[in-house]
């Protein structure tokens, strides 16, 4: 059991791509890569099929996978004004690592789960984890149901491609193949999963209610009472420094498991509060159907809260971890945090190494992140997923 990684910066991505291999020893025995992870800036575009056949040549890896990304992480810094080449190989004895490929058949297919279920030809039971990438630009989260409704309970980890000028093209890697649509990923099972700490980067704020009527994504009554009503009452019950940074940073949590007596970070699905009918007193909420019953608590997001919810949620990881020591991680940041947000560079990878001490991490700055909270995955914004492969 063993891994590495490497991070590398340059206008040239031969230049880059050697200075990552030169530090990565590993590489030099044979056969010895399992999994092999890659995240390339955009700037290198015009060349990804040579640039990824030749990363699929010097690890010898049985299996890689990778995406495009405006900014690249590696083991100790995150690069973002400038074209990277991130690079982190696994070797896992005793592993299952399964590549996939999904398109836009695969989801529109009208028997879609069996039929794919039959061309990924690996049984249910023997995947526990995945690592996905994926193309922004079509319906990620169709991905996700196909995957839950054929590996129901597997967590899966990873992000949306990016592109540096916003452009409508991004792209996938795999093996030694690039490709602009659909997603590719990574079962995985044996000895080995990837537990996932999924940091939306937000504070709960007043105090749990339950939602008591709703239609689409518009809560009209929390607690027999107007949503607007509700949401006045919590930010006034703030103390005065909560107030202030609450004023344009609040959002909605939505609880994904009922059956908890209490809720904490985690534990809620945090989505944009879009907007407000004043007469009506509801509250719109993007990327979510909020139900009936359902319990609700609002949410901050800023910097400070940000950086709360990725420590306080590694630490929880390092105690689930127990004795357990990591292989690695890959850590997918949306494109707005980083400098952006925290006024800080590598603010993301070095609270990863903090708190569960120095691994090999390689990710990159998404459009999107993917990762499970309350047992089901979901695309988020402004997230830091991170994948902890580790045993099982």
């Amino acid at each position: 059991m063993k891994a590495e990684a490497a991070i590398a910066s340059g206008a040239d991505w031969r230049d880059a791509l050697t200075e990552v291999v030169q530090q990565m020893p590993m590489l030099e025995e044979k056969g010895g890569v399992d999994l092999a992870l890659l995240f390339a800036h955009s700037a290198y575009e015009a060349d990804f099929p040579e640039l990824v056949a030749e990363v699929k040549r010097a690890t010898g890896a049985k299996t890689l996978i990778g995406c495009s990304g405006q900014g690249i992480i590696g083991p100790e810094r995150e690069v973002e004004r400038e074209p990277a080449i991130s690079l982190q190989a696994f070797s896992l004895p005793g592993s299952l690592l399964v590549p996939v490929r999904i398109t836009e058949e695969d989801i529109e297919n009208g028997d879609k789960a069996q039929a794919w279920a039959e061309r990924v030809d690996t049984s249910r039971y023997m995947v526990n984890s995945w690592l996905a990438f994926a193309d922004p630009f079509w319906d990620v989260n169709e991905m996700l149901k196909l995957i839950w409704s054929v590996y129901p309970g597997n967590a899966v980890v990873g992000g949306l491609a990016s592109h540096h000028m916003g452009m409508h093209h991004t792209y996938l890697f795999m093996d030694d193949q690039v490709f602009e649509d659909g997603a590719v990923a990574v079962a995985m099972g044996g000895s080995y999963r990837v537990r996932p700490v999924v940091s939306q980067g937000c504070k709960p704020i007043g105090e749990p209610w339950t939602i008591t009527a709703a239609e689409e994504n518009v809560i009209q009554t929390i607690g027999m009472r107007r949503a607007l009503d509700v949401l006045v009452e919590t930010y006034r019950g703030l103390a005065p420094d909560l107030q202030n940074r609450a004023r344009t940073n609040t959002l909605v949590g939505l609880a994904m498991n009922e059956y908890k007596d209490e809720f904490g970070r985690g534990d809620f699905l945090v989505r944009n509060l879009m907007g407000i009918d004043q007469e009506s007193g509801a509250i719109i909420i993007g990327g979510a159907i909020p139900r009936p019953g359902q319990t609700i608590q609002f949410q901050l997001r800023d910097p400070e809260a940000a950086h709360e919810d990725l420590e306080q949620l590694l630490v929880a990881m390092k105690d689930e971890l127990g004795g357990i020591q990591p292989v690695g991680a890959l850590l997918c940041a949306c494109n707005g945090r980083g400098l952006s947000l925290f006024g800080q560079e590598h603010h993301d990878v070095k609270t990863v190494n903090e708190l569960l001490g120095p691994m090999p991490i390689a990710g990159f700055f998404c459009n999107g992140e993917i990762g499970p909270i309350g047992g089901k995955n979901f695309i988020h914004g402004f997230t830091a997923s991170v994948g902890i492969i580790a045993k099982r």
